[in-house]
């Protein structure tokens, strides 16, 4: 088929591209033309890349007929933020696809309230940017189910993988508290370091996007979580990267509002996203409906991001794993 990905070039694009070209799909990326795969791959050369600036193609109302042009039988659409993003390429796209699929993220339910959350759970979300996505998953899915358009939506987690810092265990992407859990200093966390973050790894992203496009008949008109098995503490997140780095975990808790006066507001401000929804989310639709089998489970994921870091010489670590 022919697939365009509008925004492959970032994370989940970066595996999500090759795995295409590998089935023989013939794919358009999408692209501001600012950015390269993190990860290089030889299937890259079979791809057509366009360069598009969806923000101003959007406001002049363009960006849904550029994309129906290319003539696509799939689109994954993996950078859009508004509703009235997605209405103006769903009115371009009816009728002229067999599989939309959108990224959405586990942010559309605001606060945890059961867990692990699952698809049917009320949304609640908080913030623009979950206000907006959870906004795009009632359209896709109304337009789905009443008028027939093919939507698929997968809701990811804190995606990670080699070539950028992780969420880390102080819940913010200051890469250097791997530095201080490195060399075995104490790490301080806010309350009691027991509010969860749900991450996933790139590639597994990319593969819920693949099984959801092979499963058009269990996938279309239904959302799914991407995310790794299980989500993880703060605190244990914190315990198992200490015994990665061969270190005894050194903990100290403080209340939230003393503990935000110890680091950057923008730091704080990051930390407080994470742990005001503590996302926690199941993927048990996902593996009954389009057979998602994650690889990574979320430590897994980080550690292999921060050995990329390691290796890459973003942070310093002189300890012996």
């Amino acid at each position: 088929m022919r697939v365009v990905v509008i925004g492959g070039s970032g994370h989940i694009g970066t595996y999500l591209i090759p795995m295409l070209v590998e089935r023989g799909h013939e794919v358009i990326n999408v692209t501001r033309g600012q950015s390269q795969p993190y990860l290089a791959n030889g299937a890259w050369k079979s791809v057509q890349s366009v360069v598009a600036d969806r923000e101003t193609q959007d406001k002049a109302g363009t960006f849904g007929h550029f994309v129906r042009d290319l003539k696509p039988d799939v689109v994954v659409d993996l950078i859009c933020f508004t509703e009235v993003s997605a209405k103006q390429l769903v009115e371009a796209l009816r009728d002229h696809v067999q599989h939309f699929l959108h990224c959405g993220t586990v942010w559309i339910y605001g606060h945890s309230t059961q867990v692990p959350a699952t698809e049917d759970q009320p949304r609640r979300p908080f913030g623009e940017y979950g206000i907006q996505k959870a906004a795009i998953e009632a359209y896709l899915l109304d337009e789905a189910r009443r008028n027939g358009f093919p939507a698929t939506l997968l809701h990811a987690g804190h995606i990670v993988g080699p070539g950028y810092a992780p969420l880390n265990p102080a819940g913010h992407f200051n890469p250097q508290v791997f530095e201080q859990i490195a060399r075995g200093e104490e790490l301080t966390l806010a309350n009691f370091g027991m509010e969860t973050v749900h991450h996933v790894h790139a590639a597994d992203v990319a593969q819920a996007f693949l099984k959801a496009m092979l499963n058009p008949s269990t996938s279309v008109g239904e959302s799914f979580h991407a995310v790794s098995p299980a989500a993880i503490t703060l605190r244990g997140y914190a315990e198992a990267m200490y015994a990665w780095f061969g270190q005894e975990p050194k903990l100290k808790f403080l209340g939230w509002e003393t503990w935000k006066t110890t680091l950057p507001e923008a730091e704080a401000q990051a930390t407080w996203e994470h742990i005001s929804r503590s996302p926690n989310a199941s993927i048990a639709k996902a593996r009954r409906l389009i057979d998602y089998q994650p690889r990574y489970t979320s430590l897994e994921a980080v550690k292999e991001a921060v050995q990329w870091l390691i290796d890459n010489g973003k942070i310093n670590v002189k300890v012996t794993m």
